[in-house]
């Protein structure tokens, strides 16, 4: 049973500003179409920043376009307890993601402003540039971000970054300063929809994220000899095809051996000559690994390897192997951690531990600082779609769970 505290967020305020921002870039579809930098996320900020001033926010825009409301503390100098998400989408993406973190935010603040309440601590609330493409926002603000090669951070329509901060108020040339420091935050605590089934499966109101797991990628080019399907014996045959399902299933044994319990998928897979009577004599596929144990990762990816040379040695193919992505998971500070946990017991709301297996902004954030996020239940574990949905309720019940860990923080840092 939730127990509503004393001070709490205004859920009807929260999940009516959630509806109110699902308008800006709706499709047809019913589904969210508000890509960084387009004139719908335009709209979108102007109407955060606007919600951010009158919860007694001062508001500005670092070099990365991060927009970012401050709401003051009692302690001069102090560092920020900050949270956020961001309000970008997928092209058809749906209203939570992203969105409960920063409306969420704007409410804890608007919350403390209402009851005339002041923490230690500023309360920083970011709603962070391009979560869903290029990262820069968090990248910018953590230190990791590539500042001498800006043709990375292309925007989806192509145009180029310098282009596109300049459209929302940052400025690639001074990209740089949008850095920060554990000096100057605290600690970090996000709160998301969980984009996954586990919560309702489990039925669990509130998931308690033990950090944003790592990955790695790899690109896989199998070639064998492309002959003809009739008349080729099995014996004599090269194929790539044979040699990309032992791969497949490689892929997937490795991944359940492993104590840590990560994920392992081949996600896209070509086929050449891709012709019903033809052996197939070319296959390209793709392996995506990730856990939170970077220790896991790094001999899943010398195992596959492993596996890679006996399949090919077994198949009579040549496989070659190309890194497309290597990223370093981060790991939820046990203070924070700690926190969610045990303002869950004070509201009432059963709780578990998990990982996160997508990537957030707190991934970034994490490096830098003390990090936390809090998971809500995602209905079927559905997102980036028209049918992501999470209730009024729970939305309430995850604002409520962020303001009182931003208190309990407040009050563990200030005695350290």
């Amino acid at each position: 049973m939730f127990v509503l505290p004393k001070l709490s967020v205004n859920g009807d305020r929260l999940n009516e500003h959630i509806d109110r921002l699902a308008k800006v870039g709706r499709q047809p579809s019913g589904s969210i179409c508000r890509l960084a930098f387009t004139s719908e996320i335009l709209q979108a900020r102007y109407l955060i920043q606007q919600w951010m001033n009158e919860a007694g926010m001062v508001t500005r825009t670092d070099a990365a376009g991060n927009l970012i409301g401050t709401y003051e503390g009692k302690v001069k100098g102090a560092p920020v307890l900050a949270t956020g998400s961001h309000i970008d989408t997928v092209p058809s993406g749906g209203r939570f993601d992203g969105v409960l973190g920063v409306l969420a935010g704007i409410e804890v603040a608007r919350s403390l402003h209402a009851n005339d309440v002041r923490l230690n601590h500023p309360i920083e609330v970011i709603a962070f540039t391009d979560e869903e493409n290029t990262m820069i926002g968090c990248q910018a603000m953590a230190g990791t971000v590539l500042a001498d090669q800006p043709e990375r951070y292309r925007a989806v329509n192509g145009q180029s970054i310098q282009d596109c901060l300049d459209m929302i108020g940052g400025n690639w040339d001074t990209i740089l300063t949008a850095r920060r420091s554990r000096a100057d935050m605290a600690a970090f605590v996000e709160l998301h929809v969980e984009q996954g089934a586990v919560l309702e499966r489990s039925k669990m109101e509130i998931g308690v994220v033990q950090g944003v797991v790592g990955i790695r990628r790899k690109a896989i080019t199998i070639v064998g000899e492309a002959n003809h399907a009739g008349t080729t014996p099995m014996d004599m045959r090269r194929d790539a095809m044979v040699a990309a399902a032992h791969v497949v299933l490689a892929v997937q044994q490795m991944a359940l051996r492993m104590p840590t319990q990560p994920v392992a998928t081949v996600g896209y897979l070509t086929v050449q000559p891709n012709a019903v009577n033809i052996v197939p004599g070319r296959v390209e596929l793709s392996v995506d690994i990730r856990d939170l144990s970077k220790e896991c990762l790094d001999t899943m990816v010398q195992q596959l390897e492993v596996e890679l040379q006996a399949i090919a040695t077994q198949t009579d193919t040549q496989i070659e192997t190309r890194p497309l992505l290597c990223v370093e998971p981060t790991l939820a500070a046990d203070a924070v951690q700690d926190a969610i946990a045990s303002v869950c017991t004070d509201l009432g709301l059963s709780q578990c531990s998990m990982p996160s297996r997508a990537g957030h902004d707190a991934l970034e954030i994490g490096r830098i600082t003390d990090m936390g996020m809090i998971f809500v239940p995602s209905q079927a574990g559905v997102s980036h779609s028209e049918e992501e949905y999470t209730s009024p309720e729970q939305c309430t019940q995850g604002a409520n769970v962020l303001l009182h860990t931003l208190i309990k923080l407040d009050e563990l840092y200030s005695a350290n």
